[in-house]
């Protein structure tokens, strides 16, 4: 099993920035491609970003340029950056891992929901315009 969880939602103006954190605990981190989605009221979850091992990193079209995922190994925890906020981007965030490793992983990252057992509880970002 793996845990994620959470933190560093809230309410900030558009133009802002916000940075979510995910602390991974359970299994072998560097073994899991770890991603971020989000949902919107009345809306389906949409992927946003995953980091898999080594430098791999995926971005939705809607937030490429604007948002930086990254992953510190030693920390077990993965970070989303987001800049330059809008309105659009209230949602609740989620942190979710794939398990991933060698060839199979460089050649199909798991860029989409389905790919993703492991889910946290979400996080509320909120952006006024």
């Amino acid at each position: 099993q793996v845990q994620l969880v959470e933190s560093g939602g809230g309410l900030v103006q558009a133009g802002d920035s916000l940075r979510l954190t995910c602390a991974v605990s359970g299994r072998t981190f560097t073994n899991y491609a770890l991603g971020w989605s989000r949902q919107a009221p009345g809306k389906e979850r949409e992927f946003v970003a995953v980091t898999w091992t080594g430098t791999g990193t995926y971005y939705a079209d809607s937030v490429k340029g604007r948002f930086t995922i990254s992953r510190d190994n030693a920390k077990n925890t993965v970070y989303l950056q987001m800049n330059s906020l809008k309105p659009e981007d209230t949602a609740v965030y989620y942190c979710a891992a794939a398990y991933c490793i060698g060839n199979g992983c460089y050649s199909r990252p798991p860029i989409t929901n389905e790919r993703y057992a492991y889910w946290g509880q979400g996080t509320q970002v909120t952006v006024s315009s």
